[in-house]
């Protein structure tokens, strides 16, 4: 049995799905079980160890040369990749993402069995079969409904670290000073709408740090660090800016080392319901799951009647579905597991 899942992006995403693999090799001890993924995002399917192989897809290298007028080059190098997906022979292809983009690989591998789960944007035609799934609010439910479909065992969730990831980890901590229990604050994701303000992410690290004896430490991405900078120097200094400073591995690492991981809708939140962390998530204009049984985690969602809104706010850039939150709700709201004063 040889088996591809493609799960391109983004990263939450990929968390959420990172039970599959356990749950296909408990029920398919001997099968070569590979994962298409998009280059960026790989660091955490190859930390995986129920996964033989990680292929990773070159978008942004054939981009450039689409830009750049290659176009000779672009269709040699997609010619050589689908070659080497149709060289593997997979008897099944699962696509769990959904999506067109992802459907066309699971088509393009040549697998007779093209499994997709609740697809959209007409990928429905490329497969052989589809997979609707109920509006479970349920952390990472639509792979348990895919698992349950296939017969495997329900996913359990997971974050895999890596050596290098710990390590760097570890230097940060030590380059900021940190010795003792921290949280993870993850106030940045791709849309406005789902953004708390700044200034309340400057005061709940402050009261992290005052009241409850934690190092609040910011993670974000590159283009997020002028933004993390802010929160840290509006905090008095009590929040440790380390966004554009980690690769997935090592934020990885950091969140599983946490006592109390805040977030919004983004994946290092959900790499702390993943690690079984304590976690206490704000959601807004989008609203992925509000619980995760057997895990530490609080959702705060107030459910306006605009919300969801999803990508089409309505609110003229008041987002009230975040902004409404209070930093006092936030601290009445810490999961009783992170066992702090």
């Amino acid at each position: 049995m040889r088996i591809l899942i493609v799960r391109l992006s983004a990263l939450g995403d990929i968390v959420m799905a990172g039970g599959l693999p356990g749950a296909l090799r408990a029920r398919y001890p001997a099968a070569h079980i590979a994962w298409l993924v998009q280059e960026g995002f790989e660091a955490l399917p190859a930390a995986n160890p129920a996964l033989d192989e990680v292929l990773v897809w070159p978008r942004r290298q054939w981009r450039q040369l689409r830009q750049a007028g290659r176009y000779g080059d672009w269709l040699g190098a997609v010619r050589r990749f689908v070659g080497g997906l149709r060289a593997r022979r997979f008897d099944l292809a699962i696509d769990a993402q959904g999506l067109l983009k992802s459907a066309l690989w699971v088509r393009a591998c040549g697998a007779r069995q093209r499994l997709g789960v609740d697809p959209a944007e007409g990928s429905r035609l490329l497969l052989t079969r589809a997979l609707r799934t109920p509006n479970d609010k349920t952390f990472a439910a639509e792979y348990g409904y895919l698992a349950a479909e296939l017969g495997l065992a329900e996913p359990a969730p997971a974050l895999p670290l890596t050596a290098p990831g710990r390590e760097a980890a570890q230097a940060l901590l030590t380059a900021a000073g940190v010795a003792g229990d921290y949280a993870v604050l993850a106030p940045f994701t791709t849309r406005p709408q789902k953004h708390w303000t700044q200034g309340a992410w400057s005061e709940l690290g402050r009261r992290l740090h005052d009241e409850r004896g934690l190092m609040p430490l910011l993670l974000g991405g590159p283009g997020e660090v002028d933004a993390g900078q802010r929160i840290e120097t509006a905090s008095g200094g009590a929040v440790r800016n380390l966004a554009g400073r980690t690769d997935i591995a090592a934020a990885a690492a950091l969140v599983a080392g946490a006592r109390l991981v805040v977030g919004v809708d983004t994946g290092l939140t959900h790499m702390g319901v993943a690690a079984g962390v304590p976690t206490l998530a704000l959601f807004g204009s989008t609203c992925p799951y509000l619980s995760a049984p057997g895990r530490p985690l609080t959702v705060l969602y107030h459910g306006l009647s605009c919300s969801p809104c999803k990508r089409s706010p309505s609110c003229g850039g008041a987002h009230p579905c975040l902004t409404s939150i209070g930093v006092d709700e936030v601290l009445r709201s810490i999961p009783a597991e992170a066992a702090i004063r």
